[in-house]
């Protein structure tokens, strides 16, 4: 009678064990994440394959229970470039990783490292490593650079003209290398060898930018300046190749 105990005991242990194991592997094997289901979205600085990597991260991270509890009222913090990531389970085995980047509106270069600034001039991101898209921004008049500090400049409207001359560049789908404010309060937009003399005619800028892009398709592989320091409501501005 006894040992009949023990032998149910046993085929009922066993039968647990089974149960967990199976358990285990279905979940294993249900609720992984298709590489091709892995949704990344809002990210400029960092492929696809960094993000996941940074949120599928450790122990069963491609699994969708376990990236819902890990991200269950939680947000990824602490990324350079990044404000925060959000982790959204669509389904057992997809995902939508929702990127939100910092609002760049420029950079500095100061003793070999590249310093990036939001709207209000503020440095949020140090490296020594250059971040393509991102335009440099001269001309302004600082002594030093740190991290989570305000750049000094006498102009308190630089940076925002900096930021919505960015917006602007991403608007009409135009690479600028280098924006630089003169004294004076002139723009120079820097497109390779061609520089475009903005002036400081606030109310005209978009204007002026709206029409860069048929304007630069004609000055490729040239070197000079294009004048557009006043609005010409036809459109029509004067390109002065550099003398060699």
């Amino acid at each position: 009678m006894r040992r009949s105990r023990i032998i149910i005991r046993i085929v009922i242990l066993l039968a647990l064990i089974a149960a967990l194991l199976y358990g285990v592997y279905y979940v294993l094997t249900n609720y992984r994440i298709s590489p091709e289901k892995t949704y990344v979205e809002g990210n400029t600085h960092y492929t696809d394959r960094e993000i996941t990597d940074m949120v599928m991260s450790g122990p069963l991270g491609d699994n969708s229970l376990v990236l819902s509890f890990r991200f269950k009222d939680k947000k990824i913090e602490d990324v350079p470039f990044v404000d925060s990531v959000t982790v959204t389970i669509l389904s057992r085995d997809s995902v939508r990783i929702s990127v939100y980047e910092k609002a760049l509106a420029g950079y500095v270069k100061y003793l070999d490292h590249y310093f990036y600034f939001d709207k209000d001039g503020y440095v949020v991101e140090s490296s020594n490593l250059l971040t393509q898209g991102i335009p440099q921004v001269t001309g302004l008049d600082f002594s030093g650079v740190a991290l989570g500090e305000r750049l000094i400049e006498d102009n308190e409207d630089i940076f925002e003209k900096t930021l919505q001359l960015t917006k602007l560049m991403d608007k009409y789908v135009l690479s600028v290398d280098r924006i630089h404010f003169h004294g004076t309060g002139r723009v120079t937009l820097y497109f390779g060898d061609v520089r475009v003399d903005l002036g400081n005619e606030a109310a005209y800028l978009e204007d002026k930018v709206m029409r860069l892009p048929e304007i630069l398709k004609h000055l490729t592989d040239k070197k000079g300046v294009l004048d557009m320091e006043e609005y010409n409501f036809e459109g029509i501005y004067i390109f002065s190749p550099d003398k060699d």
